[in-house]
């Protein structure tokens, strides 16, 4: 916990670690110590390398075959730094060869789509917006007819800040999501915070959930950490989040710069989760 561990997270971890050491026999000069911390470093990867794994560069492909654009959907509370972070992704995918259309669909907060403007100037890339006080799933649906008449590979939607609890809004996002069917719901969230990270990703799957108008509901597909260079050893919030979401942790932002977006390393996380 003092890593930033959620408190209930560390607790059923601990749980399941002694059930799966209980009546295990060990063999000679072998410490009970040792053989803890293994069964220990099993349960942190297993949770760490969770059962769906998204390799967004294949899916990219795919769909360009098909002859669409692949739909990111940028989603999280309040200042947790989406646009910049959806500008690094967007700078992630140029590297790789892949267009990119950004579409400005936080158009609740003043200064959105000029932020989002700046960061498609930097890149060169064109941007999809509608101003403010639209509805962000008809801008997000226009947005995608232009990436297919364009022939974007990718279209990046931003979306407002909200927080869990509001209503209002998580029904608007509910929306915008059921309406488009993007590819990939991208939810990202502060490594900084323990237990507040799991409260607001289960709230969001929750309310995905429960304001869908669809029998099968679609949730968080993945997460993007951030303020990662920030937090030294407290890396528990990684492990809490996909603990609870199930939701792979696919990139983690450690800089003010485009560039500094990496890959979760697992083995490094529970490294530091068990020194």
């Amino acid at each position: 916990m003092t890593k930033n561990v959620a408190e209930e997270i560390a607790e059923k971890l601990c749980e399941s670690v002694a059930a799966s050491l209980e009546g295990k026999k060990l063999a000679s000069f072998t410490r009970v110590s040792s053989t803890v911390q293994a069964a220990m470093e099993e349960a942190l990867v297993r949770i760490l390398t969770p059962r769906r794994s998204i390799d967004i560069l294949r899916d990219v492909h795919a769909a360009k075959e098909q002859r669409k654009p692949y739909v990111v959907v940028f989603v999280g509370v309040n200042g947790v730094g989406k646009s910049t972070n959806l500008a690094k992704v967007a700078y992630w995918l140029l590297q790789h060869n892949v267009s990119v259309m950004m579409a400005a669909c936080d158009t609740f907060r003043s200064g959105a789509v000029e932020q989002l403007r700046t960061h498609a100037r930097r890149l060169q890339i064109p941007i999809f917006e509608k101003g403010y006080e639209k509805d962000p799933a008809i801008v997000a649906k226009e947005a995608i007819q232009e990436a297919t008449r364009n022939g974007s590979d990718v279209v990046l939607v931003d979306t407002a800040g909200r927080m869990q609890d509001n209503e209002p809004l998580m029904r608007a996002l509910s929306k915008l999501i059921y309406l488009n069917n993007p590819d990939l719901v991208l939810f990202v969230g502060e490594a900084l915070v323990g237990n507040d990270a799991v409260d607001q990703l289960s709230k969001f799957n929750q309310k995905l959930a429960d304001l869908s108008t669809s029998t099968t509901p679609r949730l968080i597909d993945g997460i993007l950490l951030t303020k990662f260079d920030t937090i030294d050893d407290k890396v528990g919030a990684a492990l809490s989040m996909v603990y609870i979401s199930g939701a792979p942790v696919m990139f983690v932002g450690c800089g003010q710069s485009y560039t500094d977006l990496k890959k979760l390393n697992v083995k490094s996380i529970v490294k530091t989760l068990l020194k």
